[in-house]
């Protein structure tokens, strides 16, 4: 059996992937930073797991014995005009959505290379391949994700290991309600913090918010397919926006998409 570790399992799209994982006949290791929030998932193994310090990192891979699968989910979110998010808060952010990622890889990957055998998908974002304003800092976490992503395929494909990047847009999960926002409702950015919400109502239509479940579904089949490409949108608005990114000079992107989403700034 498939044993699968995942992280930031205790809301959103980590949640949702363990129940996916389980019910198509995989051996499920949820880990979350308060392992009391995965008392009701059902599940092989259940451990706590805070990806920014390397002792618990070293002792939750030691419980978890041979992982075929790790997916690194967990983060979190800090929003802002650049010039106005702290520096600390900055580190932090990228302590978990980066080095988090680094440090499992690294925890891990050895004893797959051993084995000649295993996937390691990284849960980044469409936000990792398109920047929108007062997203900066989070697009630039997980713009390293994604470089993070190419360059261990490139390396780890060598030895049958499969690297997968899974590139959500936009998804009804807890992370926007526990992110930090600076800089937004005063001036000098104010004007454009209301200009990007309108625009952000035009991206993701009328229609209904799409759940983790879309995600966890995207995962499930990138692990199943006999030859997965490296990157998965997922997400009418992902497909549209790095579809038309991919398509295009930047310049022309951004003309296209200022346009289209009626920004002026």
């Amino acid at each position: 059996m498939t044993r699968v570790l995942i992280t930031g399992c205790s809301t959103g799209i980590g949640r949702a992937t363990a129940v996916e994982l389980t019910k198509r006949g995989c051996d499920v290791v949820a880990t979350a930073r308060k392992p009391q929030t995965l008392d009701d998932l059902d599940v092989a193994l259940r451990l706590a797991l805070d990806v920014t310090s390397d002792a618990s990192v070293a002792a939750a891979v030691a419980a978890a014995g041979d992982i075929d699968v790790l997916v690194n989910n967990a983060g979190i979110s800090v929003g802002g005009p650049i010039e106005k998010v702290p520096l600390d808060r900055a580190q932090s952010l990228f302590d978990t959505n980066v080095w988090g990622a680094f440090r499992m890889i690294q925890a891990i990957a050895p004893a797959m290379r051993e084995r000649k055998h295993g996937a390691i998908v990284n849960v980044t974002s469409v936000a990792g391949r398109v920047v929108g304003p007062l997203n900066g800092i989070y697009s630039a976490s997980k713009f390293a994700l994604e470089a993070l992503t190419e360059g261990l395929a490139i390396e780890l494909n060598h030895w049958g290991i499969r690297v997968i990047a899974v590139e959500p847009g936009y998804i009804d999960t807890a992370i926007g309600d526990n992110s930090v926002d600076f800089g937004h409702v005063e001036p000098p950015y104010d004007e454009l913090a209301q200009m990007w919400e309108n625009a952000q109502t035009r991206l993701s239509g009328d229609g209904e918010s799409q759940g983790p479940e879309l995600v966890a579904v995207a995962i499930a089949e990138a692990l199943e397919a006999d030859d997965p490409p490296l990157r998965h949108p997922v997400g009418a608005d992902a497909d549209m926006i790095i579809g038309t990114r991919d398509s295009m000079p930047y310049e022309q992107f951004l003309a296209t998409m200022k346009a289209f989403l009626g920004l002026d700034w």
